[in-house]
């Protein structure tokens, strides 16, 4: 595994809000660069072969329209999909999911580089948004992030090995700070110190078990 502090270095994160047709909604963007060309980074976030390598398993009808399950976790509908720079999900979960959605946009850097951007827009029940703030999705997207670079440099990573993982040291660390890192996120968007320690604290402690 990679350097924990150089990981969480590389990503950047932003936290914002946006009016949907469903409300007020709360967004978290992260970017990052890859050394990868974007027709391989594209292939790996949209081919049903090689998600699983560095994410999850994944089922469904892989065409606009069609319909996509992650095991264990989201789902939802192919909404837009433009090779390779953009593709747009609903990203929906549990028996009332609401309004939630996440855009990747990947754009070439020289030609051995490419700039992965996903943002996460989603109509969030105050009193979840109260008590965890942005880190409750930000975490899981910086790990996302995290098996995707591994994938790229030439590592897969299989169900087990990410669960064993999940439960190490350097994991719970890299978990700690990428919440610290979207506290600070959440405090240039404006919030009170007091509502990003409180809530920084909350996601932090229910990612590591602590």
């Amino acid at each position: 595994m990679s350097d924990i502090v150089d990981e969480i270095n590389r990503l950047h994160r932003e936290v914002g809000i946006r009016q949907v047709e469903a409300g007020e909604a709360r967004t978290v963007l992260l970017r990052r660069t890859y050394d990868a060309e974007v027709a391989d980074v594209w292939d790996a976030v949209t081919s049903p072969e090689r998600i699983p390598r560095w994410f999850l398993p994944v089922s469904g009808e892989f065409k606009v329209g069609g319909r996509y399950q992650l095991e264990g976790n989201a789902g939802g509908e192919i909404l837009e999909c433009t090779e390779p720079t953009r593709l747009r999900v609903s990203w929906l979960y549990g028996p009332d999911p609401g309004f939630s959605e996440v855009e990747l946009r990947l754009a070439p850097e020289g030609e051995e580089r490419t700039v992965l951007e996903l943002e996460h827009v989603a109509v969030v029940p105050e009193e979840f948004w109260g008590q965890f703030g942005p880190g409750a999705v930000g975490i899981g997207w910086d790990l996302a992030f995290l098996g995707l670079g591994e994938h790229l440099a030439g590592g897969d990573i299989t169900k087990g090995d990410a669960e064993a993982w999940q439960n190490s040291p350097e994991a719970k660390q890299y978990m700690t700070r990428s919440g610290e890192e979207w506290g600070a996120a959440y405090a240039a968007s404006g919030a009170d110190a007091e509502t990003v320690a409180a809530t920084t604290a909350a996601t932090i402690g229910a990612y590591t078990g602590s």
